[in-house]
Parts: C-alpha cells; sequence; structure tokens
C-alpha cells in the first residue's frame, strides 16, 4: 500500500468482509478510524485489535443504516469531524428471493441502506472535504451494477451508486476531492452465505481476496479513478454484460432456470 494519505477515515459496514479490510488497511497506513455498524460487539472486537496493533485512534459508532435514528447517528458524528478525509460507505447487503415474491418492506429497506445512506452520509461529508481541499469517498458497489440478471433491486442499487459517483466526482475533483465506485465481483466474505448463494457453485478463478479488492481500491483512489471493477476477470465480465455485441447472450443466460437458482432466486 502507498504511503499513508488519509488521517481519519470513517468506515460503514466495517463489522465484517470489505468494511473490516478497508479498516486493517487504513490503521496499517497510520489511519485514525470510525467504525460504523449494527453489531457493536464485533465492532468493539475489531477496534481494540487495531488500536493495539497499530496505534492508532478507533472509535466505535453502533448505528443501523436501514433506520433514520441509525442515519442521522452517524451524518451528526460525521460533522463533529474536523479532520475527516476519507468516507467509505461500505454497509449493505444482497436480497432474497425475486422482486415479486419478496415484501416491499426489503425492497425499501435495500433502497434506505444502500441509496439513502450513502446519499446522506456523502453529503454530510463532502463541504468539510472541499473546505480543507482534499479527501476521498468509496462508495461500494458490484459489478452486479453492470449485470441484467442479479435482481432488479441490488443491481438497480448498484447502479445508482455507479452514477452517483461518477457524476459526483465530476463535480469536486478540481477542488482536491475524489469519489469512487468500487466494483468488485465476486468476492471471500460472508456477505454470500447472508444472501444464501452458493458459493461452491462458482469457479475459484472467479473469487478475489478482500485484501486484494481494497488495496485495489485505495491504489485507484489515489490515481483519481471515479470507478474501480478489481481485477481483469472482473473487467471482462463487466464489459461483456455491457457490450453491444454480447449484451443479448449474456441476457439470454440470465434468463436460464440454472443461472437463476445458482443467483439464489
Amino acid at each position: 500500500m502507498p504511503k499513508p494519505t488519509y488521517r481519519t477515515a470513517l468506515v460503514t459496514g466495517a463489522s465484517a468482509g470489505l468494511g473490516a479490510e478497508f479498516a486493517r488497511l487504513l490503521a496499517a497506513a497510520g489511519t485514525d478510524l470510525v467504525l460504523v455498524a449494527r453489531r457493536e460487539e464485533k465492532l468493539s472486537a475489531l477496534a481494540e485489535e487495531l488500536g493495539k496493533a497499530h496505534r492508532v485512534g478507533v472509535e466505535v459508532l453502533q448505528a443501523d443504516l436501514s433506520a433514520e435514528e441509525g442515519i442521522a447517528r452517524v451524518e451528526r458524528r460525521i460533522g463533529e469531524i474536523t479532520g475527516l478525509d476519507l468516507l467509505v460507505n461500505n454497509a449493505g447487503f444482497g436480497g432474497r428471493g425475486g422482486f415479486a415474491k419478496a415484501d416491499v418492506a426489503d425492497h425499501m429497506t435495500m433502497v434506505k441502506v444502500h441509496i439513502d445512506a450513502t446519499v446522506r452520509l456523502t453529503r454530510a461529508a463532502i463541504p468539510g472535504m472541499i473546505e480543507r481541499g482534499r479527501g476521498g469517498v468509496i462508495n461500494v458497489a458490484s459489478i452486479a451494477a453492470f449485470s441484467p440478471f442479479s435482481g432488479p433491486m441490488y443491481s438497480g442499487t448498484k447502479s445508482f451508486l455507479v452514477m452517483f459517483s461518477e457524476n459526483l466526482h465530476g463535480e469536486v475533483r478540481d477542488k482536491g476531492v475524489s469519489v469512487q465506485a468500487l466494483c468488485p465481483g465476486f468476492t471471500h466474505t460472508e456477505f454470500h452465505e447472508v444472501a444464501g448463494m452458493d458459493k461452491s457453485a462458482l469457479p475459484k478463478s472467479l473469487w478475489m481476496s478482500a485484501e486484494r479488492v481494497v488495496r485495489l481500491s485505495l491504489r485507484a483512489l489515489g490515481r483519481g479513478r471515479s470507478v474501480c471493477i478489481p481485477g481483469l476477470r472482473n473487467k471482462a465480465i463487466s464489459f461483456l454484460m455491457r457490450c453491444p455485441l454480447t449484451l443479448a447472450p449474456v441476457r439470454a443466460l440470465g434468463r436460464t432456470s440454472i443461472i437463476r437458482k445458482k443467483a439464489g432466486r
């Protein structure tokens, strides 16, 4: 990882997966942290681990970003941090079941966590970063943002994060602030188990470690890239899902029962 450039970072969804990996790599680089998640016990254990290992300040902030109170709590804390120069909007989850079968409340919870929380926390952080002339925001999306068969809510909300990040990056990059949509593919975290997906159904070659994904994301943010698709295979997959020459067969493949079953739908 390059020389530390971030003094204080706030990471949501930090109790596990990519969020915890962002916390570990940033702490190793000397960055003070504010860790946000629903599971306070896991956050506290991670905070103790990182504080002892790297002698950085680590604050635990318990908040449920599917609730108005939780989002407001994190917004207030962002406003209080005078030197926040990195925000990682990582909190999120995968859907279960198809759009028509799942309860509408579940769909709106996904909108709340993926979109509402990201927009509000980014808005809370950006003015201070612009005033100081430095900072970065990473919004964790997915290569599902480019997929026609990853579920209308999951792909739809992740697509929003890509467009939101690209456009906001264009608005603030001349003010010393970078915004990135991180679009990982299959990554070794607990995400897929929680979403009810069968990891064994996919070739091992498609999987990446969380550490590698985070390293590539931080490197790309330092280079001012508004979209980071880590790994050559993921870049190829996302290209095939968007290319006009391959879009039709990709969509046809996505409609097959075997793909729907493997996707947990």
